[in-house]
Order: C-alpha cells, then sequence, then structure tokens
C-alpha cells in the first residue's frame, strides 16, 4: 500500500503524544482524531517504515460510547486533516475518559521504559473552592498565535506549520480568546503570544521570525493564594489558571505526608526553578529560617526569583545548567554542607525532555532524603525514575493531576526515598 490509500482500522491502544494504535495486516498503524474501542476508516500518511505506519482518520464508522462532539469545531472529524488546529487531540473524548487515557499513558510509559510497576492516579485541576470547566475548556492562561507569509494570524495545523485561521479559541480563558480575536492580521511573519496574568489584563506579545525573546519584557505579578510571584510577561509560568495552586497544594501535601515536617537546618534544592514557585512551597513547609536554593539556567527568571524568595533569610536563587550546578555541588561540598544536604528535599521540575542521566546522577550523589518530582511527560519520567532506581531511590505511586484538558498533556507529581 502506499500514502494515500485508505484503510479501515479497529483502533486498540493509546501511544504517548495523542495517537491512538490500530493494526492493519499485522502492522502497527499510528493514528490521531480516534480512541480504543473505535473501527474508523484512515487516509495513510507515511508507509515508508516496515515496522510502523501513520495514518489520518477521515471518518468514524463504529464509534466508541466515550466519544462526543469535539469541543473544539476547527479540530472535529468533518475537517479535513490537513486543516485540523492542533492543541485539543483529546477534544473529542469525554473528560473522564480523557483522564483514564491519561493513567494508561503514564502506567505503560513506567512499565515499559522505567521498567516498573506503580499505582498511577490521574485527578483533575483544581478543587471544590477552585473548580475546573465541566468540559475541560476556558482554562488556557496563555496562548500563542502564529503569523505566515501571508499575513494571515491563527493555530497551526497539528502536527505541521500550516497557520488555520479559528473564529474560537475554547481551550482559551474567555479574555485571551476576545483579545486573540481582535488580532486579525500581523504584518510581520513569526508568533504572537497573549498572556493574561492574575490581574486579569491580557498583553498582547509579537515576537517576529527570527527573535527569540520579547524586547523589553514586562515585569508581572501571579498570584498563587496570598502569596505574588513576579515574572516576566512572556517568562515561563504554568499555562491552566488553576495549575501553580493545584500543583503547590499538590506538592505541599505529599511532603507532609510522606517526609513530614521539614528539617529548616538542611539544604533545600529546588532545581529547573523559574522564578521560585516550589522553592516558596518548600519554605513554607520549612518555616522563616528554612535553606532553599532555586537553581535556574535563565538568568531573567533567577532575577524574579531572587526578590519572590527575599522573606527567607535563608533562602537563595542560583542561575545555572542544573546537570553542572549539582554535580559541582557533589564535588566540592563541604563535610558540614554535604550532611545538611543529605537531611533535605530536592524539588525537580524539568522541561518536557525530563532531567536525563547527568542530572539524576548528581542528585543521587547528593544523597538527599527525598526527592519531589514534578513531570510533564511520562516518558522522560519513567527514564529518570529508573535511573534513579538504580541509585537507590524509589517511589510508591504517581499523582497526575489533568493540566491540560482536551490535549495529550499531563502532569505527574512523585517522591522517591532511598
Amino acid at each position: 500500500m502506499h500514502d494515500g490509500d485508505l484503510i479501515e482500522l479497529d483502533i486498540t491502544g493509546i501511544a504517548h503524544g495523542g495517537v491512538f494504535v490500530g493494526r492493519h495486516e499485522g502492522r502497527v498503524v499510528f493514528v490521531a482524531d480516534t480512541l480504543p474501542g473505535e473501527r474508523i476508516r484512515a487516509r495513510l500518511t507515511d508507509t515508508r517504515k516496515k515496522s510502523f505506519w501513520r495514518a489520518d482518520a477521515v471518518e468514524v464508522l463504529d464509534a466508541a460510547p466515550e466519544r462526543r462532539p469535539h469541543v473544539w469545531s476547527a479540530a472535529g472529524i468533518d475537517v479535513d486533516p490537513s486543516d485540523r488546529v492542533g492543541g485539543a487531540e483529546f477534544g473529542h473524548i469525554e473528560l473522564a475518559h480523557q483522564r483514564a487515557l491519561k493513567q494508561r499513558v503514564i502506567r505503560e510509559a513506567v512499565e515499559r521504559v522505567g521498567k516498573l510497576e506503580l499505582p498511577v492516579d490521574v485527578r483533575a485541576a483544581g478543587d471544590a473552592e477552585h473548580p475546573e470547566s465541566a468540559d475541560g475548556t476556558g482554562w488556557r492562561t496563555r496562548v500563542s498565535l502564529h503569523v505566515d507569509e501571508a499575513g494571515r494570524v491563527g493555530a497551526y495545523a497539528a502536527r505541521s506549520h500550516h497557520v488555520v485561521e479559528t473564529p474560537d479559541l475554547p481551550l482559551a480563558t474567555d479574555a485571551v480568546a476576545r483579545a486573540a480575536a481582535e488580532v486579525r492580521h500581523a504584518a510581520a511573519p513569526g508568533r504572537i503570544d497573549l498572556v493574561q496574568p492574575s490581574d486579569g489584563r491580557v498583553r498582547v506579545l509579537p515576537r517576529p521570525e527570527g527573535t527569540r525573546a520579547h524586547p523589553a519584557p514586562e515585569v508581572v505579578e501571579e498570584r498563587v493564594g496570598d502569596r505574588v510571584f513576579l515574572v516576566d510577561a512572556g517568562g515561563f509560568w504554568q499555562v491552566h489558571r488553576l495549575a501553580a495552586h493545584t500543583l503547590t497544594s499538590l506538592v505541599a501535601a505529599e511532603l507532609a505526608e510522606q517526609v513530614g515536617d521539614l528539617d529548616a537546618d538542611a539544604t533545600h534544592l529546588d532545581l529547573y526553578g523559574g522564578v521560585g514557585l516550589f522553592a516558596a512551597t518548600l519554605a513554607e513547609a520549612g518555616g522563616p529560617a528554612t535553606r532553599v536554593i532555586s537553581v535556574e539556567s535563565d538568568a531573567r527568571a533567577t532575577e524574579h526569583a531572587g526578590k519572590n524568595l527575599a522573606e527567607w533569610i535563608g533562602a537563595r536563587a542560583e542561575t545555572a545548567r542544573v546537570d553542572r550546578f549539582v554535580t559541582a555541588l557533589a564535588a566540592d561540598a563541604s563535610a558540614r554542607e554535604r550532611e545538611r544536604l543529605s537531611r533535605g528535599v530536592v524539588l525537580l521540575d524539568p522541561p518536557r525532555a525530563g532531567a536525563g542521566r547527568p542530572a539524576v546522577e548528581g542528585i543521587a550523589a547528593l544523597s538527599p532524603a527525598a526527592v519531589v518530582y514534578v513531570a510533564c511527560d511520562p516518558v522522560a519520567l519513567a527514564r529518570d525514575l529508573a535511573i534513579f532506581g538504580e541509585h537507590g531511590y524509589r517511589t510508591d505511586g504517581i499523582r497526575g493531576v489533568d493540566l491540560f484538558p482536551n490535549s495529550h498533556h499531563v502532569e505527574a507529581v512523585t517522591v522517591l526515598r532511598r
């Protein structure tokens, strides 16, 4: 068979990355916009490899009971695959079943890559006081639109750089969606970021092609409970409107349950620390004299972290690559400092690629009492858990949080002890 041919598939599984698994004459076929339990008609898009093919779903022949009308019509099955917007790969699936599938993805990644069998659960963002929306829409406080050579502004089509002009952005907050609707045309190709910090006012930040950062960044405030964090408007902050509250609450609860009272005289580390969100969580758990170091490679974020952590006399922020920092610390720390580190907690929140072997082995060499891992990629988490396991660190389970409803992404938190 060749690219462009139509085939019928029974979908039986899910793979990492928001695609699903069927088989055609014994060969694995990866296809999006469906779900296990469906029979579909699909058009082959990549038949180069002997081991697997890729295809686009074009028609549902037998729908799974968990299918629903897509929350974003521009990504629906009735839209030509080349024009379906990306970023809402699970929008056609009932919300509770999305979470069941994400739980399955985490568990299977940990089993396959990490060679571990662990209990996994995935919960909604927020709580009774700060609820998630019923259909998983209206949560994005940060959205990137793209501008093509013709000046068209919109979202990228799934798995491409083709700009699709869309009339709505259902995953965005109402304010961000309204601001996006006003951005109809742009002269310069590139990207336009829309950012809604805690004050509710949306910032529209053009980023012309070839530029890596916004010039003269505006500093905004993000609030988590009663605490205020300074951050560049175009800098990193959690995207879901409830994410910072949800994650800090979960980390604090896991620390209290699995570690107990945080030793304020120990040395604690917040790695990939950004503007100090989790460093503040550690410091609040330990009290006003807590010794905590936030480590972040972005100098602007580190500058903000220093100010955000100023109330704790034992807190400081360092600009450094995490792997180099922990390796140097393990090699150069005094006996007194190594003893403090051995009583401390290391929290890491790495990017999607994960921490990797040099960073994990550097952390293990410090022999912390506990490691709290906040992960945004199940496969990278599974790989890093296996490396931690080589050095004697184990976890009893993984707590997933659905911070990206209607997409395939999922956040996870786990605590490791020797």
